[in-house]
């Protein structure tokens, strides 16, 4: 039975045309119909005109239209598969550029950090209006298929506000065992692991080659200055606390406070160009191609031929569920006690089986202590990010920016007010929960100008401390 897909972010060209060429490449799913949704309505025909290309030039039956409704789309759909960017560059500038004048410097900032942080603003109202959507109009127990970013606090905020089966998709834990194959001279298809974790920091409890631990070759492997230069944050961590995990330096060095956080810091360990560390990598690297495709049409130079299919596990996800041909992926999802310490109800990363009866997360039980603590200092902001995009206050906006392990190494809490409330204001076109609200004024004082010895009450600690002092005066003189 031919299976209705809704592709929306559908103006997100290239990733789509890489999806929907994976879905005609799976013969069980070449006559299906995808409805295309985007508001972007140039990019949105573009595409359409090159889906029913790809029809016509494979022989395939099946069926592409395209609507700037989103209703329209999800109605009747079996699968709807999410790949919106609310904002689009201009927002993605202002995420990045504003934070690095305060001194935080993001390579990539869309998971974590304040450019993390303000594009789940962006993101998780629409991912909470378009599960109810799919709640009123798509078919019963359609699935959404999720690839926005910030993923963990979007499935997170999924997790509060919905019962529609989702599941959150990245392709990290595949390029990691690209890299480990190449370290381990091993083929990753061969390469035995369980993972557990979050989103973007998801650790490989286990790695085996036809019965061989690779964990000692891979430690030696990172010894090696050539190696260990190729992934020098993600080597630095895997030293200290013991685990290998699925991201790269550029993404790891912002969700933790020990690498971007002074001058230094980014000279040791993220001096690589690109995803290397670079400062802006990601942000530059789109700027650049946004500039280049308002001019050149992506799609022409994509072909139409369907080949082998991509990494995504979109494709092999809707085939499992269409044929009932189970399919393990790593997949982000409601922690339902899957990860034993963690929070119940965060978004955690775990092995997850697709079938015709649906998406089955499996038990991972305790992470290791060190992992599950740098695990929670993420979920904690995360948390405060859904709470602030689903409740409407921007003040969560500041705790979770305040929380936010890169952001607090770097500044004081009276910069991280001044840094929120200039994002805010400039991204307020986006942030429709936000809608006349503004974060409170609070009392500041000039530190030390405004502070004079006055007689108050002190903490019995405090005046110890300074009859400490004047007595090592008084001995000094």
């Amino acid at each position: 039975m031919a299976k209705k897909i809704a592709m929306i972010g559908a103006g997100s060209v290239v990733f789509c045309k890489t999806l929907m060429s994976d879905i005609l490449a799976t013969p069980a799913l070449a006559d299906s119909e995808f409805a295309l949704m985007s508001p972007t309505e140039t990019k949105l025909r573009a595409m359409e005109a090159f889906g029913n290309r790809m029809l016509r030039d494979n022989s395939l039956p099946g069926k592409v239209w395209a609507t700037t409704n989103r209703e329209e789309a999800i109605r009747d759909a079996d699968f709807v598969v999410v790949m919106i960017q609310v904002g689009g560059f201009h927002a993605y500038g202002v995420d990045y550029e504003i934070p690095l004048k305060y001194g935080v410097d993001q390579c990539i900032g869309d998971t974590l950090g304040p450019g993390g942080i303000f594009r789940g603003q962006r993101h998780i109202p629409v991912l909470a209006d378009i599960a109810r959507d799919m709640e009123r109009v798509a078919k019963p127990g359609a699935i959404m298929l999720q690839y926005a970013n910030p993923m963990a606090a979007n499935c997170l905020a999924l997790g509060k506000v919905s019962n529609v089966p989702f599941i959150g998709l990245c392709h990290g834990v595949q390029t990691t065992l690209d890299l480990i194959g190449g370290y381990c001279n091993v083929p990753k298809e061969e390469i035995s692991f369980v993972c557990g974790g979050i989103n973007h920091m998801d650790w490989f409890l286990k790695l085996e080659h036809k019965g061989r631990d690779l964990y000692p070759e891979l430690k030696e492997k990172f010894e090696k200055p050539e190696y260990y230069k190729n992934e020098k944050v993600r080597g630095e961590v895997f030293r200290q606390f013991g685990f290998f995990m699925t991201e790269s330096t550029g993404h790891l060095s912002e969700y933790v406070p020990w690498f971007r956080s002074s001058q230094a810091a980014l000279d040791l360990y993220c001096d690589e160009p690109g995803f290397g560390g670079e400062s802006g990598a990601y942000y530059k690297w789109g700027k650049a191609m946004a500039e280049k495709y308002a001019i050149v049409d992506p799609l022409q130079f994509e072909t139409t031929k369907i080949e082998t299919r991509s990494v995504e596990y979109c494709s092999y996800i809707l085939e499992a569920v269409t044929t009932g041909k189970p399919f393990r992926l790593m997949g982000n999802v409601r922690n339902d006690g899957y990860i034993t310490n963690l929070p119940n109800g965060c978004c955690v990363e775990v092995p997850t089986f697709a079938d015709d009866t649906g998406l089955h997360p499996t038990f991972i039980g305790d992470l290791p202590p060190q992992c599950a603590a740098l695990c929670q200092t993420n979920i904690n902001v995360q948390t405060l990010m859904a709470e602030a995009a689903l409740g409407g206050d921007p003040e969560h906006v500041v705790h979770a920016m305040a929380l936010d392990p890169l952001t607090a190494a770097v500044l004081t809490l009276k910069e991280i007010r001044d840094l929120t409330s200039e994002m805010l204001e400039e991204l307020r076109p986006y942030l429709p929960q936000f809608e006349g609200k503004s974060l409170r004024n609070t009392p500041t004082i000039s530190i030390p100008s405004d502070c004079v010895a006055v007689d108050v009450p002190l903490d019995p600690a405090l005046a110890i401390g300074k009859r400490f002092g004047t007595l090592i005066e008084q001995k000094t003189d």
